[in-house]
Order: structure tokens, then C-alpha cells, then sequence
């Protein structure tokens, strides 16, 4: 069972953001910015969130914060130091943005599970469950449905600092009311597009989609230091390599297989295909792959405090 979504008497939601490092605030900006277009303006039968209220822990961070949502006046912000139980008292929904070790000193505190009671928890953590999270929270109690928050993983990833992210959000069983339910496709929406799998494939979703930028940044750079080598300046190079990616995902999101691409552009004795040779030999292929692979693995690992080195855990 799921507890029931909370409202206010004005029927306004306030969106809290416990953690409002880089993530955070690429989904809060991205929300400020929706909200901004008149296009998410329009009168829906869906409430979008109309406040917020970042919390965070520094005086630095809370003057991040202020620069980077003053151009968006779509929405009220508060920002908060160190006060995450008042934030939580004042929302209705609350996304989990704190480092993953930092999970049992947020949110075992005294006054947070009462504060979260009845409301919707919203876990940006890469590698940390839902029981982590309830374990954080209830200490092994046994805490009636009704006085619970409801816990829910999402993962999306560093593009949602240019609304462009891929989020996975995690199936719940049983299913989450349909107002929540709408709620987290809107938030997540607003920083780019969602996919819904079930939570035992969130760790390779994590890696694939979390540390996916960082390999596609990598295979960037090299096709720029290629041309670079060969006598183009960088900042063509750089802008050259962007675009070539950039178009080849759009022909395989419309339908095009990579093999497909790949071959067509594979003349006998031309270019292409000597340096898909190269490619080959160097393994690139099964290199990116066991990436991934390895990503998942680690990412299996982060909630529970250990870390593997050389295929041990320490």
C-alpha cells in the first residue's frame, strides 16, 4: 500500500529539494523554465507545483542558487540552509538530492519522518534502494502505511541542465495514485525524456544513462583530437563532432538501426571503412560495452558504503 497524496486547502504543491547541488538545480531550473513558457501556463485539469524550496548547506551555495533561478519567474523559491525538517513541513512533494553516503544524516533526524508523513519522497540517489531509504527513516520500527512517506527512484541524468536528460523511473508496486503518478511524469519531463522500468534494472539504467555522458563526452573528444591531429582547428573540430553525433541520433530515433547507419556509409576501399577497421581492432565496441557493465556494478555498490578495487569490494 501507498500512503495518499497530501494537498494544501488552496490546493497549491510546494516542491522541496533536500540536496540542491548540480542535479538539483538543472531539475529546479528546468521546472522555472516550464513554467515560464505560456505554452505550461494554460489552464490543465494537472496542478503543476507553483513553489519551492531549496535546501542546502553552505552560504555559497545558497548564492548559487539565487543567481540561477532569478531569470525564471514562473515560480516562488525559498532557499533554505540547513533547515530540512521546515522545508519538508512545507511541501508536499520532496526530491532526495544529498550525496548518497548522506542518506542516514538527512534523514535520520528527529522530526523528519513525521514531517514526511503521508507525502511523496522522490529519490534521486544513484545506487541507494528504497529500503535504504525506509531503513534511514524508521530504523527497523514497524510504522504503520498510513504514517509513511512513499518512496520512489528516479535517475536522471547531468543534461537535465539543458532540459535534454533520459530519467528512469523506477515501476512502483502497487501503483502510485494517478495525481502522483502525473506529478512525476511532469517534473521529470520538464528536464527531458522518461522511460519506466522496473526498479531491479535501475543500476544499469544508472549506468547507462548516468555515466552515459561521460563515455559519449569521451568518444567527443577523441573524434576532435582525430581532426585536430590532422589540421583542423579546435573549435571547428569540437562543433564538427558535435553535430555528427547529434545526426546520427536523430537517424536512429527515427528509425534507423546503428548497423544500418553504419553500413551505408561503408564504401568498399573508402574511408569509413578503414577506420571502422581501426575501431575493430582496437575492440571499441566490447570496450564501451564492459563500460557500461562495470558502470552497473559500481553503481550496485554506492548505497551500501563500499567501494571495488580491482574486483574486490573495500
Amino acid at each position: 500500500m501507498t500512503a495518499q497524496p497530501s494537498t494544501t486547502a488552496s490546493g497549491e504543491k510546494t516542491l522541496a529539494m533536500l540536496g540542491c547541488g548540480n542535479l538539483g538545480l538543472a531539475i529546479l531550473t528546468g521546472i522555472l523554465s516550464s513554467l515560464s513558457e505560456p505554452s505550461q501556463t494554460e489552464e490543465t485539469s494537472f496542478k503543476p507545483p507553483t513553489k519551492f524550496i531549496a535546501c542546502v548547506r553552505s552560504d555559497r551555495s545558497a548564492k548559487r542558487i539565487q543567481t540561477a533561478v532569478k531569470p525564471y519567474p514562473g515560480g516562488s523559491v525559498t532557499i533554505l540552509q540547513n533547515e530540512n525538517i521546515k522545508a519538508v513541513e512545507q511541501a508536499n512533494v520532496i526530491i532526495l538530492g544529498c550525496k548518497p553516503y548522506m542518506v542516514k544524516e538527512v534523514l535520520a533526524v528527529p522530526g523528519m519522518r513525521e514531517a514526511l508523513r503521508g507525502k511523496l519522497l522522490i529519490s534521486v540517489l544513484a545506487g541507494v534502494e528504497g529500503r535504504q531509504i525506509e531503513e534511514a527513516l524508521y530504523q527497523g520500527e514497524s510504522v504503520p502505511v498510513s504514517e509513511r512517506c512513499t518512496v520512489v527512484r528516479a535517475m536522471p541524468n547531468t543534461a537535465a541542465m539543458v532540459r535534454e536528460s533520459m530519467t528512469t523511473i523506477g515501476v512502483s508496486v502497487p501503483p502510485l495514485p494517478k495525481e502522483w503518478d502525473d506529478l512525476i511524469s511532469w517534473i521529470f519531463t520538464r528536464i527531458g525524456k522518461i522511460v519506466r522500468l522496473p526498479l531491479a534494472q535501475m543500476d544499469v539504467c544508472t549506468a547507462l544513462a548516468g555515466s552515459g555522458p561521460a563515455f559519449a563526452a569521451l568518444m567527443l573528444e577523441g573524434l576532435a583530437d582525430g581532426a585536430v591531429a590532422m589540421g583542423l582547428p579546435r573549435a571547428e573540430a569540437q562543433f564538427m563532432a558535435c553535430q555528427v553525433l547529434k545526426g546520427t541520433v536523430s537517424m536512429v530515433e527515427n528509425g534507423e538501426h546503428p548497423a544500418i547507419v553504419k553500413e551505408k556509409i561503408s564504401s568498399p576501399g573508402g574511408c569509413t571503412i578503414g577506420g571502422l577497421l581501426v575501431l575493430e581492432d582496437a575492440a571499441v565496441r566490447g570496450t564501451i560495452a564492459r563500460s557500461v557493465r562495470e558502470a552497473t556494478c559500481v553503481a550496485s555498490e554506492l548505497g551500501k558504503g563500499t567501494q571495488r578495487v580491482n574486483g574486490t569490494r573495500r
